[in-house]
């Protein structure tokens, strides 16, 4: 009878909750839905797998990539977040183990006397019973355990959209800058052709002549290795969105798109990322973890501006000290050792997990405010390149082309204002990446994740 009722303890709601094949992902998927960085999907078949790798070929084969279609195909396609998933799965079947509660069994030993052989069976059915008790607040922890394993994965899928866009961007500034040398390049062909002639007429002397050539192999140099950054770019791209650039072909645009009038992240930033970032909610489902764990319920502090507790006291007001209840049982169960240990043991881990968000939610406020100051202050940046110093260089170069119409300035003359307005060419598309890499570092500090701003390392495989 007794192995009767504990096989009829099973907690059969919490296991229709976690025993579906993608238990937890609805969470996932709206989280990401939320952050506005695409479709997540979750693939757990063959037939699965092969219809993501169709449609994957479907958006890319011989098309220019738009940063959107690299995020979404990420999403389809890498490994490294599916994998991810699987964590996810891992830790719905935790739960349902521990709501499903132990097998009923009853084991005898015959090694020893008859009351020997008693006293086992006593046991066993006695720790059966204490598994089937203590099952609630177990199944407890396990299901918070399981909903921080759901912020891990969204935080997993944000990290990669987050890393993808950011790659998509150095991609293509990349090819820009491959452009811009191109067209200096073809000055510089002409300088160097130009400076031989005269050199052969005697009209140029050989310090002159070499100077021209020494431009000219410069100028080749920098062109192989700005094409040499533009294909490890796009290698990285095509890594995190999960394809092979030799069995899939696909383009990158020439451009960066064009600076908005002003910057399209949110002034109220860190009040979002209180609200919204991952690493702050699991910590405060680690704080309930570990209460409902050692089954803490003396008086806690706050230890910040937001909520966020931290302590055990061991004492109420007034002196009276508070004690945890502790099953009374012949035999010793590690777990509930002594009161004094649970209390001791349970503080202290408390304090810590408490403590540690404390410390998130610093760091993410200063994330934030940071990422609000980045983005505002590039955009100005990449604004004063593209209206005041480019303008600029057009008058020069327009100037200069007069002069050399009117043979007031000679071939080599516009040839430097052309070399001049190469670097601020350049100066200002890198200043317009800058603005949309801080633009996408909003993101993943509005939402969380594992990118810090200005990263570029740490590709997921």
């Amino acid at each position: 009878m007794t192995l009767g009722l504990l096989a009829a303890c099973a907690d059969t709601a919490t296991i229709d909750r976690v025993s579906g094949p993608r238990a937890g992902f609805a969470a996932v998927a709206d989280r990401s839905k939320k952050a506005q960085i695409g479709a997540a999907a979750w693939h757990q078949s063959a037939a699965e797998i092969s219809a993501a790798d169709a449609r994957t070929r479907s958006m890319i084969q011989g098309k220019t990539v738009t940063a959107e279609t690299a995020v979404q195909v990420a999403m389809l396609n890498n490994r490294g977040l599916q994998a991810a998933y699987a964590d996810l799965g891992l830790s719905a079947a935790d739960v349902w183990e521990t709501a499903l509660g132990p097998v009923p069994s009853v084991g005898i030993s015959v090694s020893g006397l008859a009351g020997n052989v008693a006293r086992t069976l006593e046991a066993t059915l006695i720790t059966a019973v204490l598994d089937a008790a203590t099952a609630k607040p177990r199944t407890r922890v396990a299901e918070l355990r399981f909903e921080q394993a759901q912020l891990a994965a969204a935080g997993e899928t944000i990290s990669l959209a987050v890393e993808t866009r950011r790659a998509w961007i150095e991609a293509v500034a990349a090819f820009e800058a491959v452009a811009l040398i191109k067209r200096s390049q073809n000055a510089a062909d002409a300088a160097s052709e130009l400076a031989s002639e005269l050199g052969r007429t005697g009209a140029m002397n050989a310090a002159d002549q070499a100077r021209e050539h020494a431009f000219n192999a410069e100028i080749a140099a920098e062109l192989a290795d700005a094409k040499l950054e533009a294909q490890l770019a796009k290698e990285r791209l095509a890594r995190l969105m999960g394809v092979s650039l030799g069995q899939v072909t696909f383009y990158i645009p020439d451009a960066l798109p064009g600076l908005p009038g002003r910057p399209r992240s949110r002034a109220d930033i860190e009040r979002l990322a209180l609200q919204n970032r991952v690493d702050l909610a699991a910590g405060r489902l680690e704080l309930e973890a570990i209460a409902a764990d050692y089954k803490l319920t003396g008086q806690t502090r706050a230890v910040s501006d937001i909520t966020i507790l931290a302590g055990l006291e061991s004492e109420r007001d007034g002196g009276e000290t508070e004690t945890n209840p502790v099953l009374d049982v012949e035999f010793e169960i590690p777990l509930y050792d002594t009161g004094k240990l649970i209390s001791r043991r349970g503080a202290l881990a408390y304090l810590k997990a408490a403590n540690q968000l404390a410390q998130a939610a610093v760091n993410a406020r200063a994330e934030a405010r940071a990422a609000h100051l980045a983005v505002t202050g590039k955009h100005s940046v990449a604004l004063h390149w593209r209206d005041v110093v480019l303008p600029l260089r057009r008058t020069i170069d327009e100037e200069a082309l007069k002069s050399y119409s009117g043979m007031i300035t000679s071939t080599f003359e516009l040839l430097e204002d052309a070399r001049d307005g190469l670097e601020a060419q350049l100066g200002a598309g890198e200043a317009k990446r800058d603005y949309w890499l801080a633009e996408t570092d909003v993101t993943a500090a509005i939402w969380g994740g594992n990118v810090s701003a200005g990263a570029s390392e740490g590709d997921k495989e």
